[in-house]
């Protein structure tokens, strides 16, 4: 075994072999010379004697015991221009996949577990239309979202997906549990309307990725963000496949002791509106966390406000107070022009001016200038 020990204040470090009954072994050969920190250089050496290994049949690095002060200072920078995710990243939990395959031919029992969802449409595609409403300067009645091309992630069984295929918009509707695509496309299969305007495909957000870059004019995670594992990939896939001033909306539950009380322990302990172990407190987000990370990445929020359900109606209504459930709006950045385009404009400017000077005396003088 290996125990690692701090000398002095220089930061230097050093590991000893020990022998039977954790004591120091005079005798033994140390296989690690040092590791040592100075300033913002962190430096090591390995010297490995022949026949060491031989000596010594099994050899355990525990790195963790060794700490070096410098890993403090290291501070991560994400980059304006950050490459897209592969596959290789994954946001999807494991866990939540299997607590929804087996809620998979629930989804559209509207007075079964997924009545709360049913009753949020009521709310959420009004928002979701009123918002997008505003970035169309003509829609058409009845078909208000006609051309317009929306990612539903996390889409379940279609609960949202069909009301917008039914506003006019092409929807791409993905979710990482094969049995959840099954019924929505055996549901979506009773319209034809639908059938024509609403794709499903079994995947995650990040698997797509790269295919659909810049792709949609919006972007829906519905009651989504709070089950993926990794928020920040999560939220930074959803930037980089919104269209430069393309919409992304999200609903999800604040992170509160409230929240706690009443999204956990009552609505799935003791009322059980949802099944025991839908949610995860440690993953909710607050709106302050969200916006934080959405502005981050380059989308400017708009709209955040409060959500609150009543189990005994059965309703939903909008509120000022957002500790529990809250919907937010936010808008991708567009492009801005690069300051090479500035610098070939005044160069094609000046060549101009040179071509001219020549038969134009005003024009050289102004040029000398």
């Amino acid at each position: 075994m290996w125990s690692g020990r701090k000398l002095g204040s220089s930061g230097g470090w050093f590991l000893r072999v020990l022998g039977p009954g954790g004591c120091n072994t005079k005798a033994a050969r140390p296989l690690i010379s040092s590791a040592v920190y100075v300033k913002n250089q962190l430096s090591g050496t390995l010297q490995i004697k022949p026949g060491v290994f031989n000596e010594y049949r099994t050899i355990w690095f525990k790195s963790y015991r060794t700490i070096f002060s410098c890993l403090n200072r290291i501070k991560s920078f994400r980059y304006p221009w950050a490459r897209l995710y592969s596959t290789s990243q994954t946001t999807v939990d494991s866990g939540e996949v299997k607590t929804f395959l087996a809620l998979a031919h629930k989804w559209w029992d509207e007075q079964g577990v997924y009545a709360p969802l049913h009753s949020m449409n009521d709310l959420r595609v009004p928002f979701i239309r009123d918002n997008l409403l505003k970035t169309i300067p003509n829609h058409q009645p009845g078909k208000p979202l006609l051309g317009m091309k929306i990612l539903d992630v996390g889409c379940g069984g279609g609960l949202l997906t069909e009301p917008l295929g039914r506003l006019g918009a092409s929807v791409i509707g993905i979710d990482p549990v094969d049995e959840n695509i099954k019924t929505a496309q055996c549901h979506k299969s009773f319209d034809p309307v639908l059938d024509k305007r609403i794709e499903y495909r079994v995947c995650s957000l990040e698997e797509i990725v790269e295919e659909t870059a810049e792709t949609f004019d919006a972007v829906v995670a519905s009651e989504v963000v709070e089950h993926v594992i990794d928020l920040e990939t999560f939220l930074q896939c959803c930037c980089q496949v919104l269209k430069p001033g393309g919409s992304l909306f999200i609903t999800t539950i604040n992170k509160t002791q409230l929240s706690y009380a009443l999204g956990i322990v009552f609505s799935e302990q003791i009322a059980s509106i949802v099944p025991k172990g839908t949610h995860t407190w440690e993953k909710f987000v607050s709106p302050e966390t969200l916006e934080s990370i959405l502005e981050s990445n380059g989308l400017s929020v708009q709209t955040v406000v409060g959500m609150l359900y009543n189990p005994f109606s059965g309703y939903w209504h909008w509120s000022e107070n957002t500790s529990l459930n809250y919907a937010a709006y936010a808008v991708k950045s567009r492009v801005q022009e690069h300051p090479a385009s500035a610098e070939f404009v005044l160069k094609g400017e000046t060549e101009e001016l040179q071509a001219n000077a020549c038969t134009n005396p005003a024009v050289h003088e102004k040029l000398k200038k």
